[in-house]
């Protein structure tokens, strides 16, 4: 009887042992690569919903090679995957076009939203030193755009939408390198996209001195783009508003996950965000005028909580 006891003891401990494993709800986030802010974005994340949901909800998070990946990436997948991306590709993806041109798959039409993330905001950066406060002002300068990121790739789409497409001198400098080149006098300026505030352009202020163009409405209404303001005093010497343009981003997951566990994912997040806020600005630049960003459905168990909180959804997201 008394060995009875001792094996019954011995399997209500492993029981215990076993039972906070089997409560955790375990989530992959894939957002970018590990260089990225979108990267830190992530992590940050991760602590946030460990943290919200005293260890309920347990993110690992993934480097990626880019959105498309992470899209691509659904076919193959199940209800733990959160993936990052601008709502476009989601768009693109379902309809079988552009890069998914042949690469089509019916779980892309199970793609859900969850909540947007900090937008890629286009920064174009200019020494105090160089005068320029227009985009006219960029004729004859040396401007470093980079290589194959989106901003690289929106800031070259604009210089030829504004006419400067020849008449600006483009530097062969990693964008990397952008500070100490800008600090140097190697180029006039640099064109970045990211979330606001950029660490880059916080960096290129604090210690050179810049002037960060702002678009006019027939500019913004050319790119295509959806128009965002970064608020005074967000960089060093900055005194008024910019008004520039962005990407969104938006965190997916797809039908497959279920309603309670998108509906906690959403929840905690949206009341971590400000504490997140205080250890990383970009946060900040996030809130509700965001949700119009989201093209298309949103997760049943994220509109619970949008409903529950009075968030204005359109007919197409719900």
């Amino acid at each position: 009887m008394k060995h009875m006891k001792k094996i019954s003891l011995a399997a209500m401990m492993s029981v215990a042992v076993i039972m906070p494993s089997l409560a955790e709800t375990r989530i992959t986030y894939k957002s970018a690569k590990t260089t990225s802010s979108y990267y830190q974005m992530a992590v940050q994340i991760s602590e946030a919903m460990k943290a919200g949901t005293e260890g309920e909800i347990i993110v690992t998070v993934e480097e990626s090679q880019g959105s498309v990946q992470n899209v691509m990436e659904v076919r193959a997948r199940g209800g733990d995957y959160v993936f990052t991306t601008p709502p476009a590709l989601v768009r693109l993806a379902k309809a079988g076009k552009a890069m998914f041109e042949g690469k089509g798959d019916p779980k892309f039409n199970e793609i859900r939203a969850l909540f947007p993330i900090p937008s890629l905001t286009m920064h174009f950066v200019v020494s105090s030193e160089s005068g320029v406060t227009s985009f006219a002002g960029l004729e004859g300068k040396k401007i470093l755009l980079g290589k194959g990121s989106f901003g690289a790739k929106e800031g070259a789409k604009y210089l030829k939408l504004f006419g400067l497409e020849s008449k600006v001198e483009l530097a062969n400098v990693e964008l990397s390198n952008a500070v100490p080149a800008l600090k140097n006098g190697q180029i006039d300026g640099f064109v970045t996209a990211g979330s606001w505030p950029a660490p880059n352009v916080i960096e290129a202020a604090a210690s050179t001195g810049v002037h960060v163009l702002s678009l006019s409405n027939d500019q913004i209404k050319a790119s295509k783009r959806s128009e965002l303001t970064i608020p005074a005093g967000t960089y060093a010497g900055q005194e008024n508003d910019i008004t520039t343009t962005s990407l969104p981003v938006v965190a997916y997951t797809t039908t497959a996950m279920d309603d309670d566990t998108a509906y906690s994912l959403t929840k905690t997040y949206w009341e971590q965000k400000e504490k997140m806020g205080v250890s990383a600005a970009w946060w900040n630049g996030v809130d509700k005028g965001l949700m119009a960003n989201i093209e298309g459905q949103i997760h049943p168990g994220a509109v619970r909580y949008y409903v529950e909180k009075g968030y204005s959804l359109t007919d197409a997201q719900k």
